[in-house]
């Protein structure tokens, strides 16, 4: 009788092959726990990767988008205060006017025709968190209203010598092909007010002037004849700040739908590229046993020997 040698190498080779394979399950398995994704590259990813940067880029595109129209709102709303004031003063004006043909009396007029004309400089002037005039379009990084004085107003040869902002309002983009204008530019909202200021200004440094008492017939008549405008300026301001109301309205609309397209968006690359913990601990329990039992069959079989079975003389 004769004994054949045990091929040993092909089975070596064979649970070789399963533990290599087991420690790369266990591996990925590991990998996905601690990272709570997939893969860590398109190979992992295999067919899916085209649909994934595509959900990418668009989130990326939507958080864009919510970004600027968050900074818009704020310039909206800065807007609003700003605009609420002005008009307080449009009508602060058209009452002083009002009071003073009422009592046909002027005394306190020019007092308060000075302190409206200081503050509602300070509203066309105003600027936004970053320094720059919240009313001056393109052109933000200078006054949009260079009167300094009221005598420099009236003194003026037309209200609009008074104004350097520029032309173009600012706009923001909250979709693709779809700008929204923001922007408010201080010779639009202010060109009235400040006509009715230098009309008063100047009147009371003329011939007729000195507004400090009772009113003479020539003054009584030019502020009848004044009150349209300063009734225009009011009217004019509070329309531009229900334009201004609707703009954020509309950019508030905008900003929900982008929040929605961006966790929308977000929800497809989560879909592709991130595990389900409780299915990826499973997985990684299962081939941690695995290779266990692998790397234990692999022992005992280095351990046989032909000598355990042969008879002992």
């Amino acid at each position: 009788m004769t004994i054949d040698r045990v091929a040993t190498n092909s089975q070596a080779q064979f649970l070789l092959a399963n533990i290599q394979r087991a420690t790369q399950a266990l591996n990925t398995s590991q990998e996905q726990v601690s990272s709570g994704k997939v893969a860590q590259d398109y190979a992992g990813i295999g067919a899916k990767t085209s649909a994934l940067e595509a959900a990418r880029a668009s989130a990326a595109r939507a958080e864009a988008y919510q970004s600027a129209t968050q900074a818009a709102l704020s310039q909206a709303d800065l807007q609003d205060t700003q605009l609420n004031q002005l008009s307080a003063l449009a009508g602060q004006l058209k009452q002083a006017l009002t009071t003073a043909l009422g009592n046909n009396d002027a005394t306190d007029l020019m007092d308060q025709v000075q302190s409206i004309f200081e503050q509602a400089s300070q509203v066309l002037n105003a600027k936004d968190a970053n320094g720059n005039y919240l009313f001056g379009g393109e052109k933000d990084n200078a006054p949009p209203f260079t009167a300094t004085s009221l005598s420099q107003l009236a003194g003026l040869s037309s209200v609009s010598a008074a104004f350097a902002n520029g032309t173009q309002k600012k706009s923001v983009l909250v979709a693709d092909g779809e700008p929204v204008k923001i922007g408010v530019l201080a010779s639009d909202i202010g060109a009235q007010i400040m006509q009715t200021i230098k009309d008063v200004a100047s009147f009371n440094a003329g011939a007729n002037g000195n507004l400090s008492g009772m009113l003479t017939t020539a003054q009584s008549a030019f502020l009848t004849a004044e009150m349209p405008q300063a009734t225009a300026a009011a009217t004019g301001v509070n329309a531009a700040t229900a334009a201004n109301g609707e703009v954020y309205n509309r950019l508030n609309e905008a900003l929900g739908q982008q929040q929605a397209l961006s966790t929308l968006y977000k929800g497809f690359v989560s879909n592709i590229e991130d595990v389900d913990m409780g299915t990826a601990i499973t997985q990684l329990n299962e081939n941690q046993t695995a290779l266990q039992a692998a790397l234990h069959v692999t022992a005992q079989l280095g351990q046989i020997s032909l000598l355990d079975y042969l008879p002992i003389k």
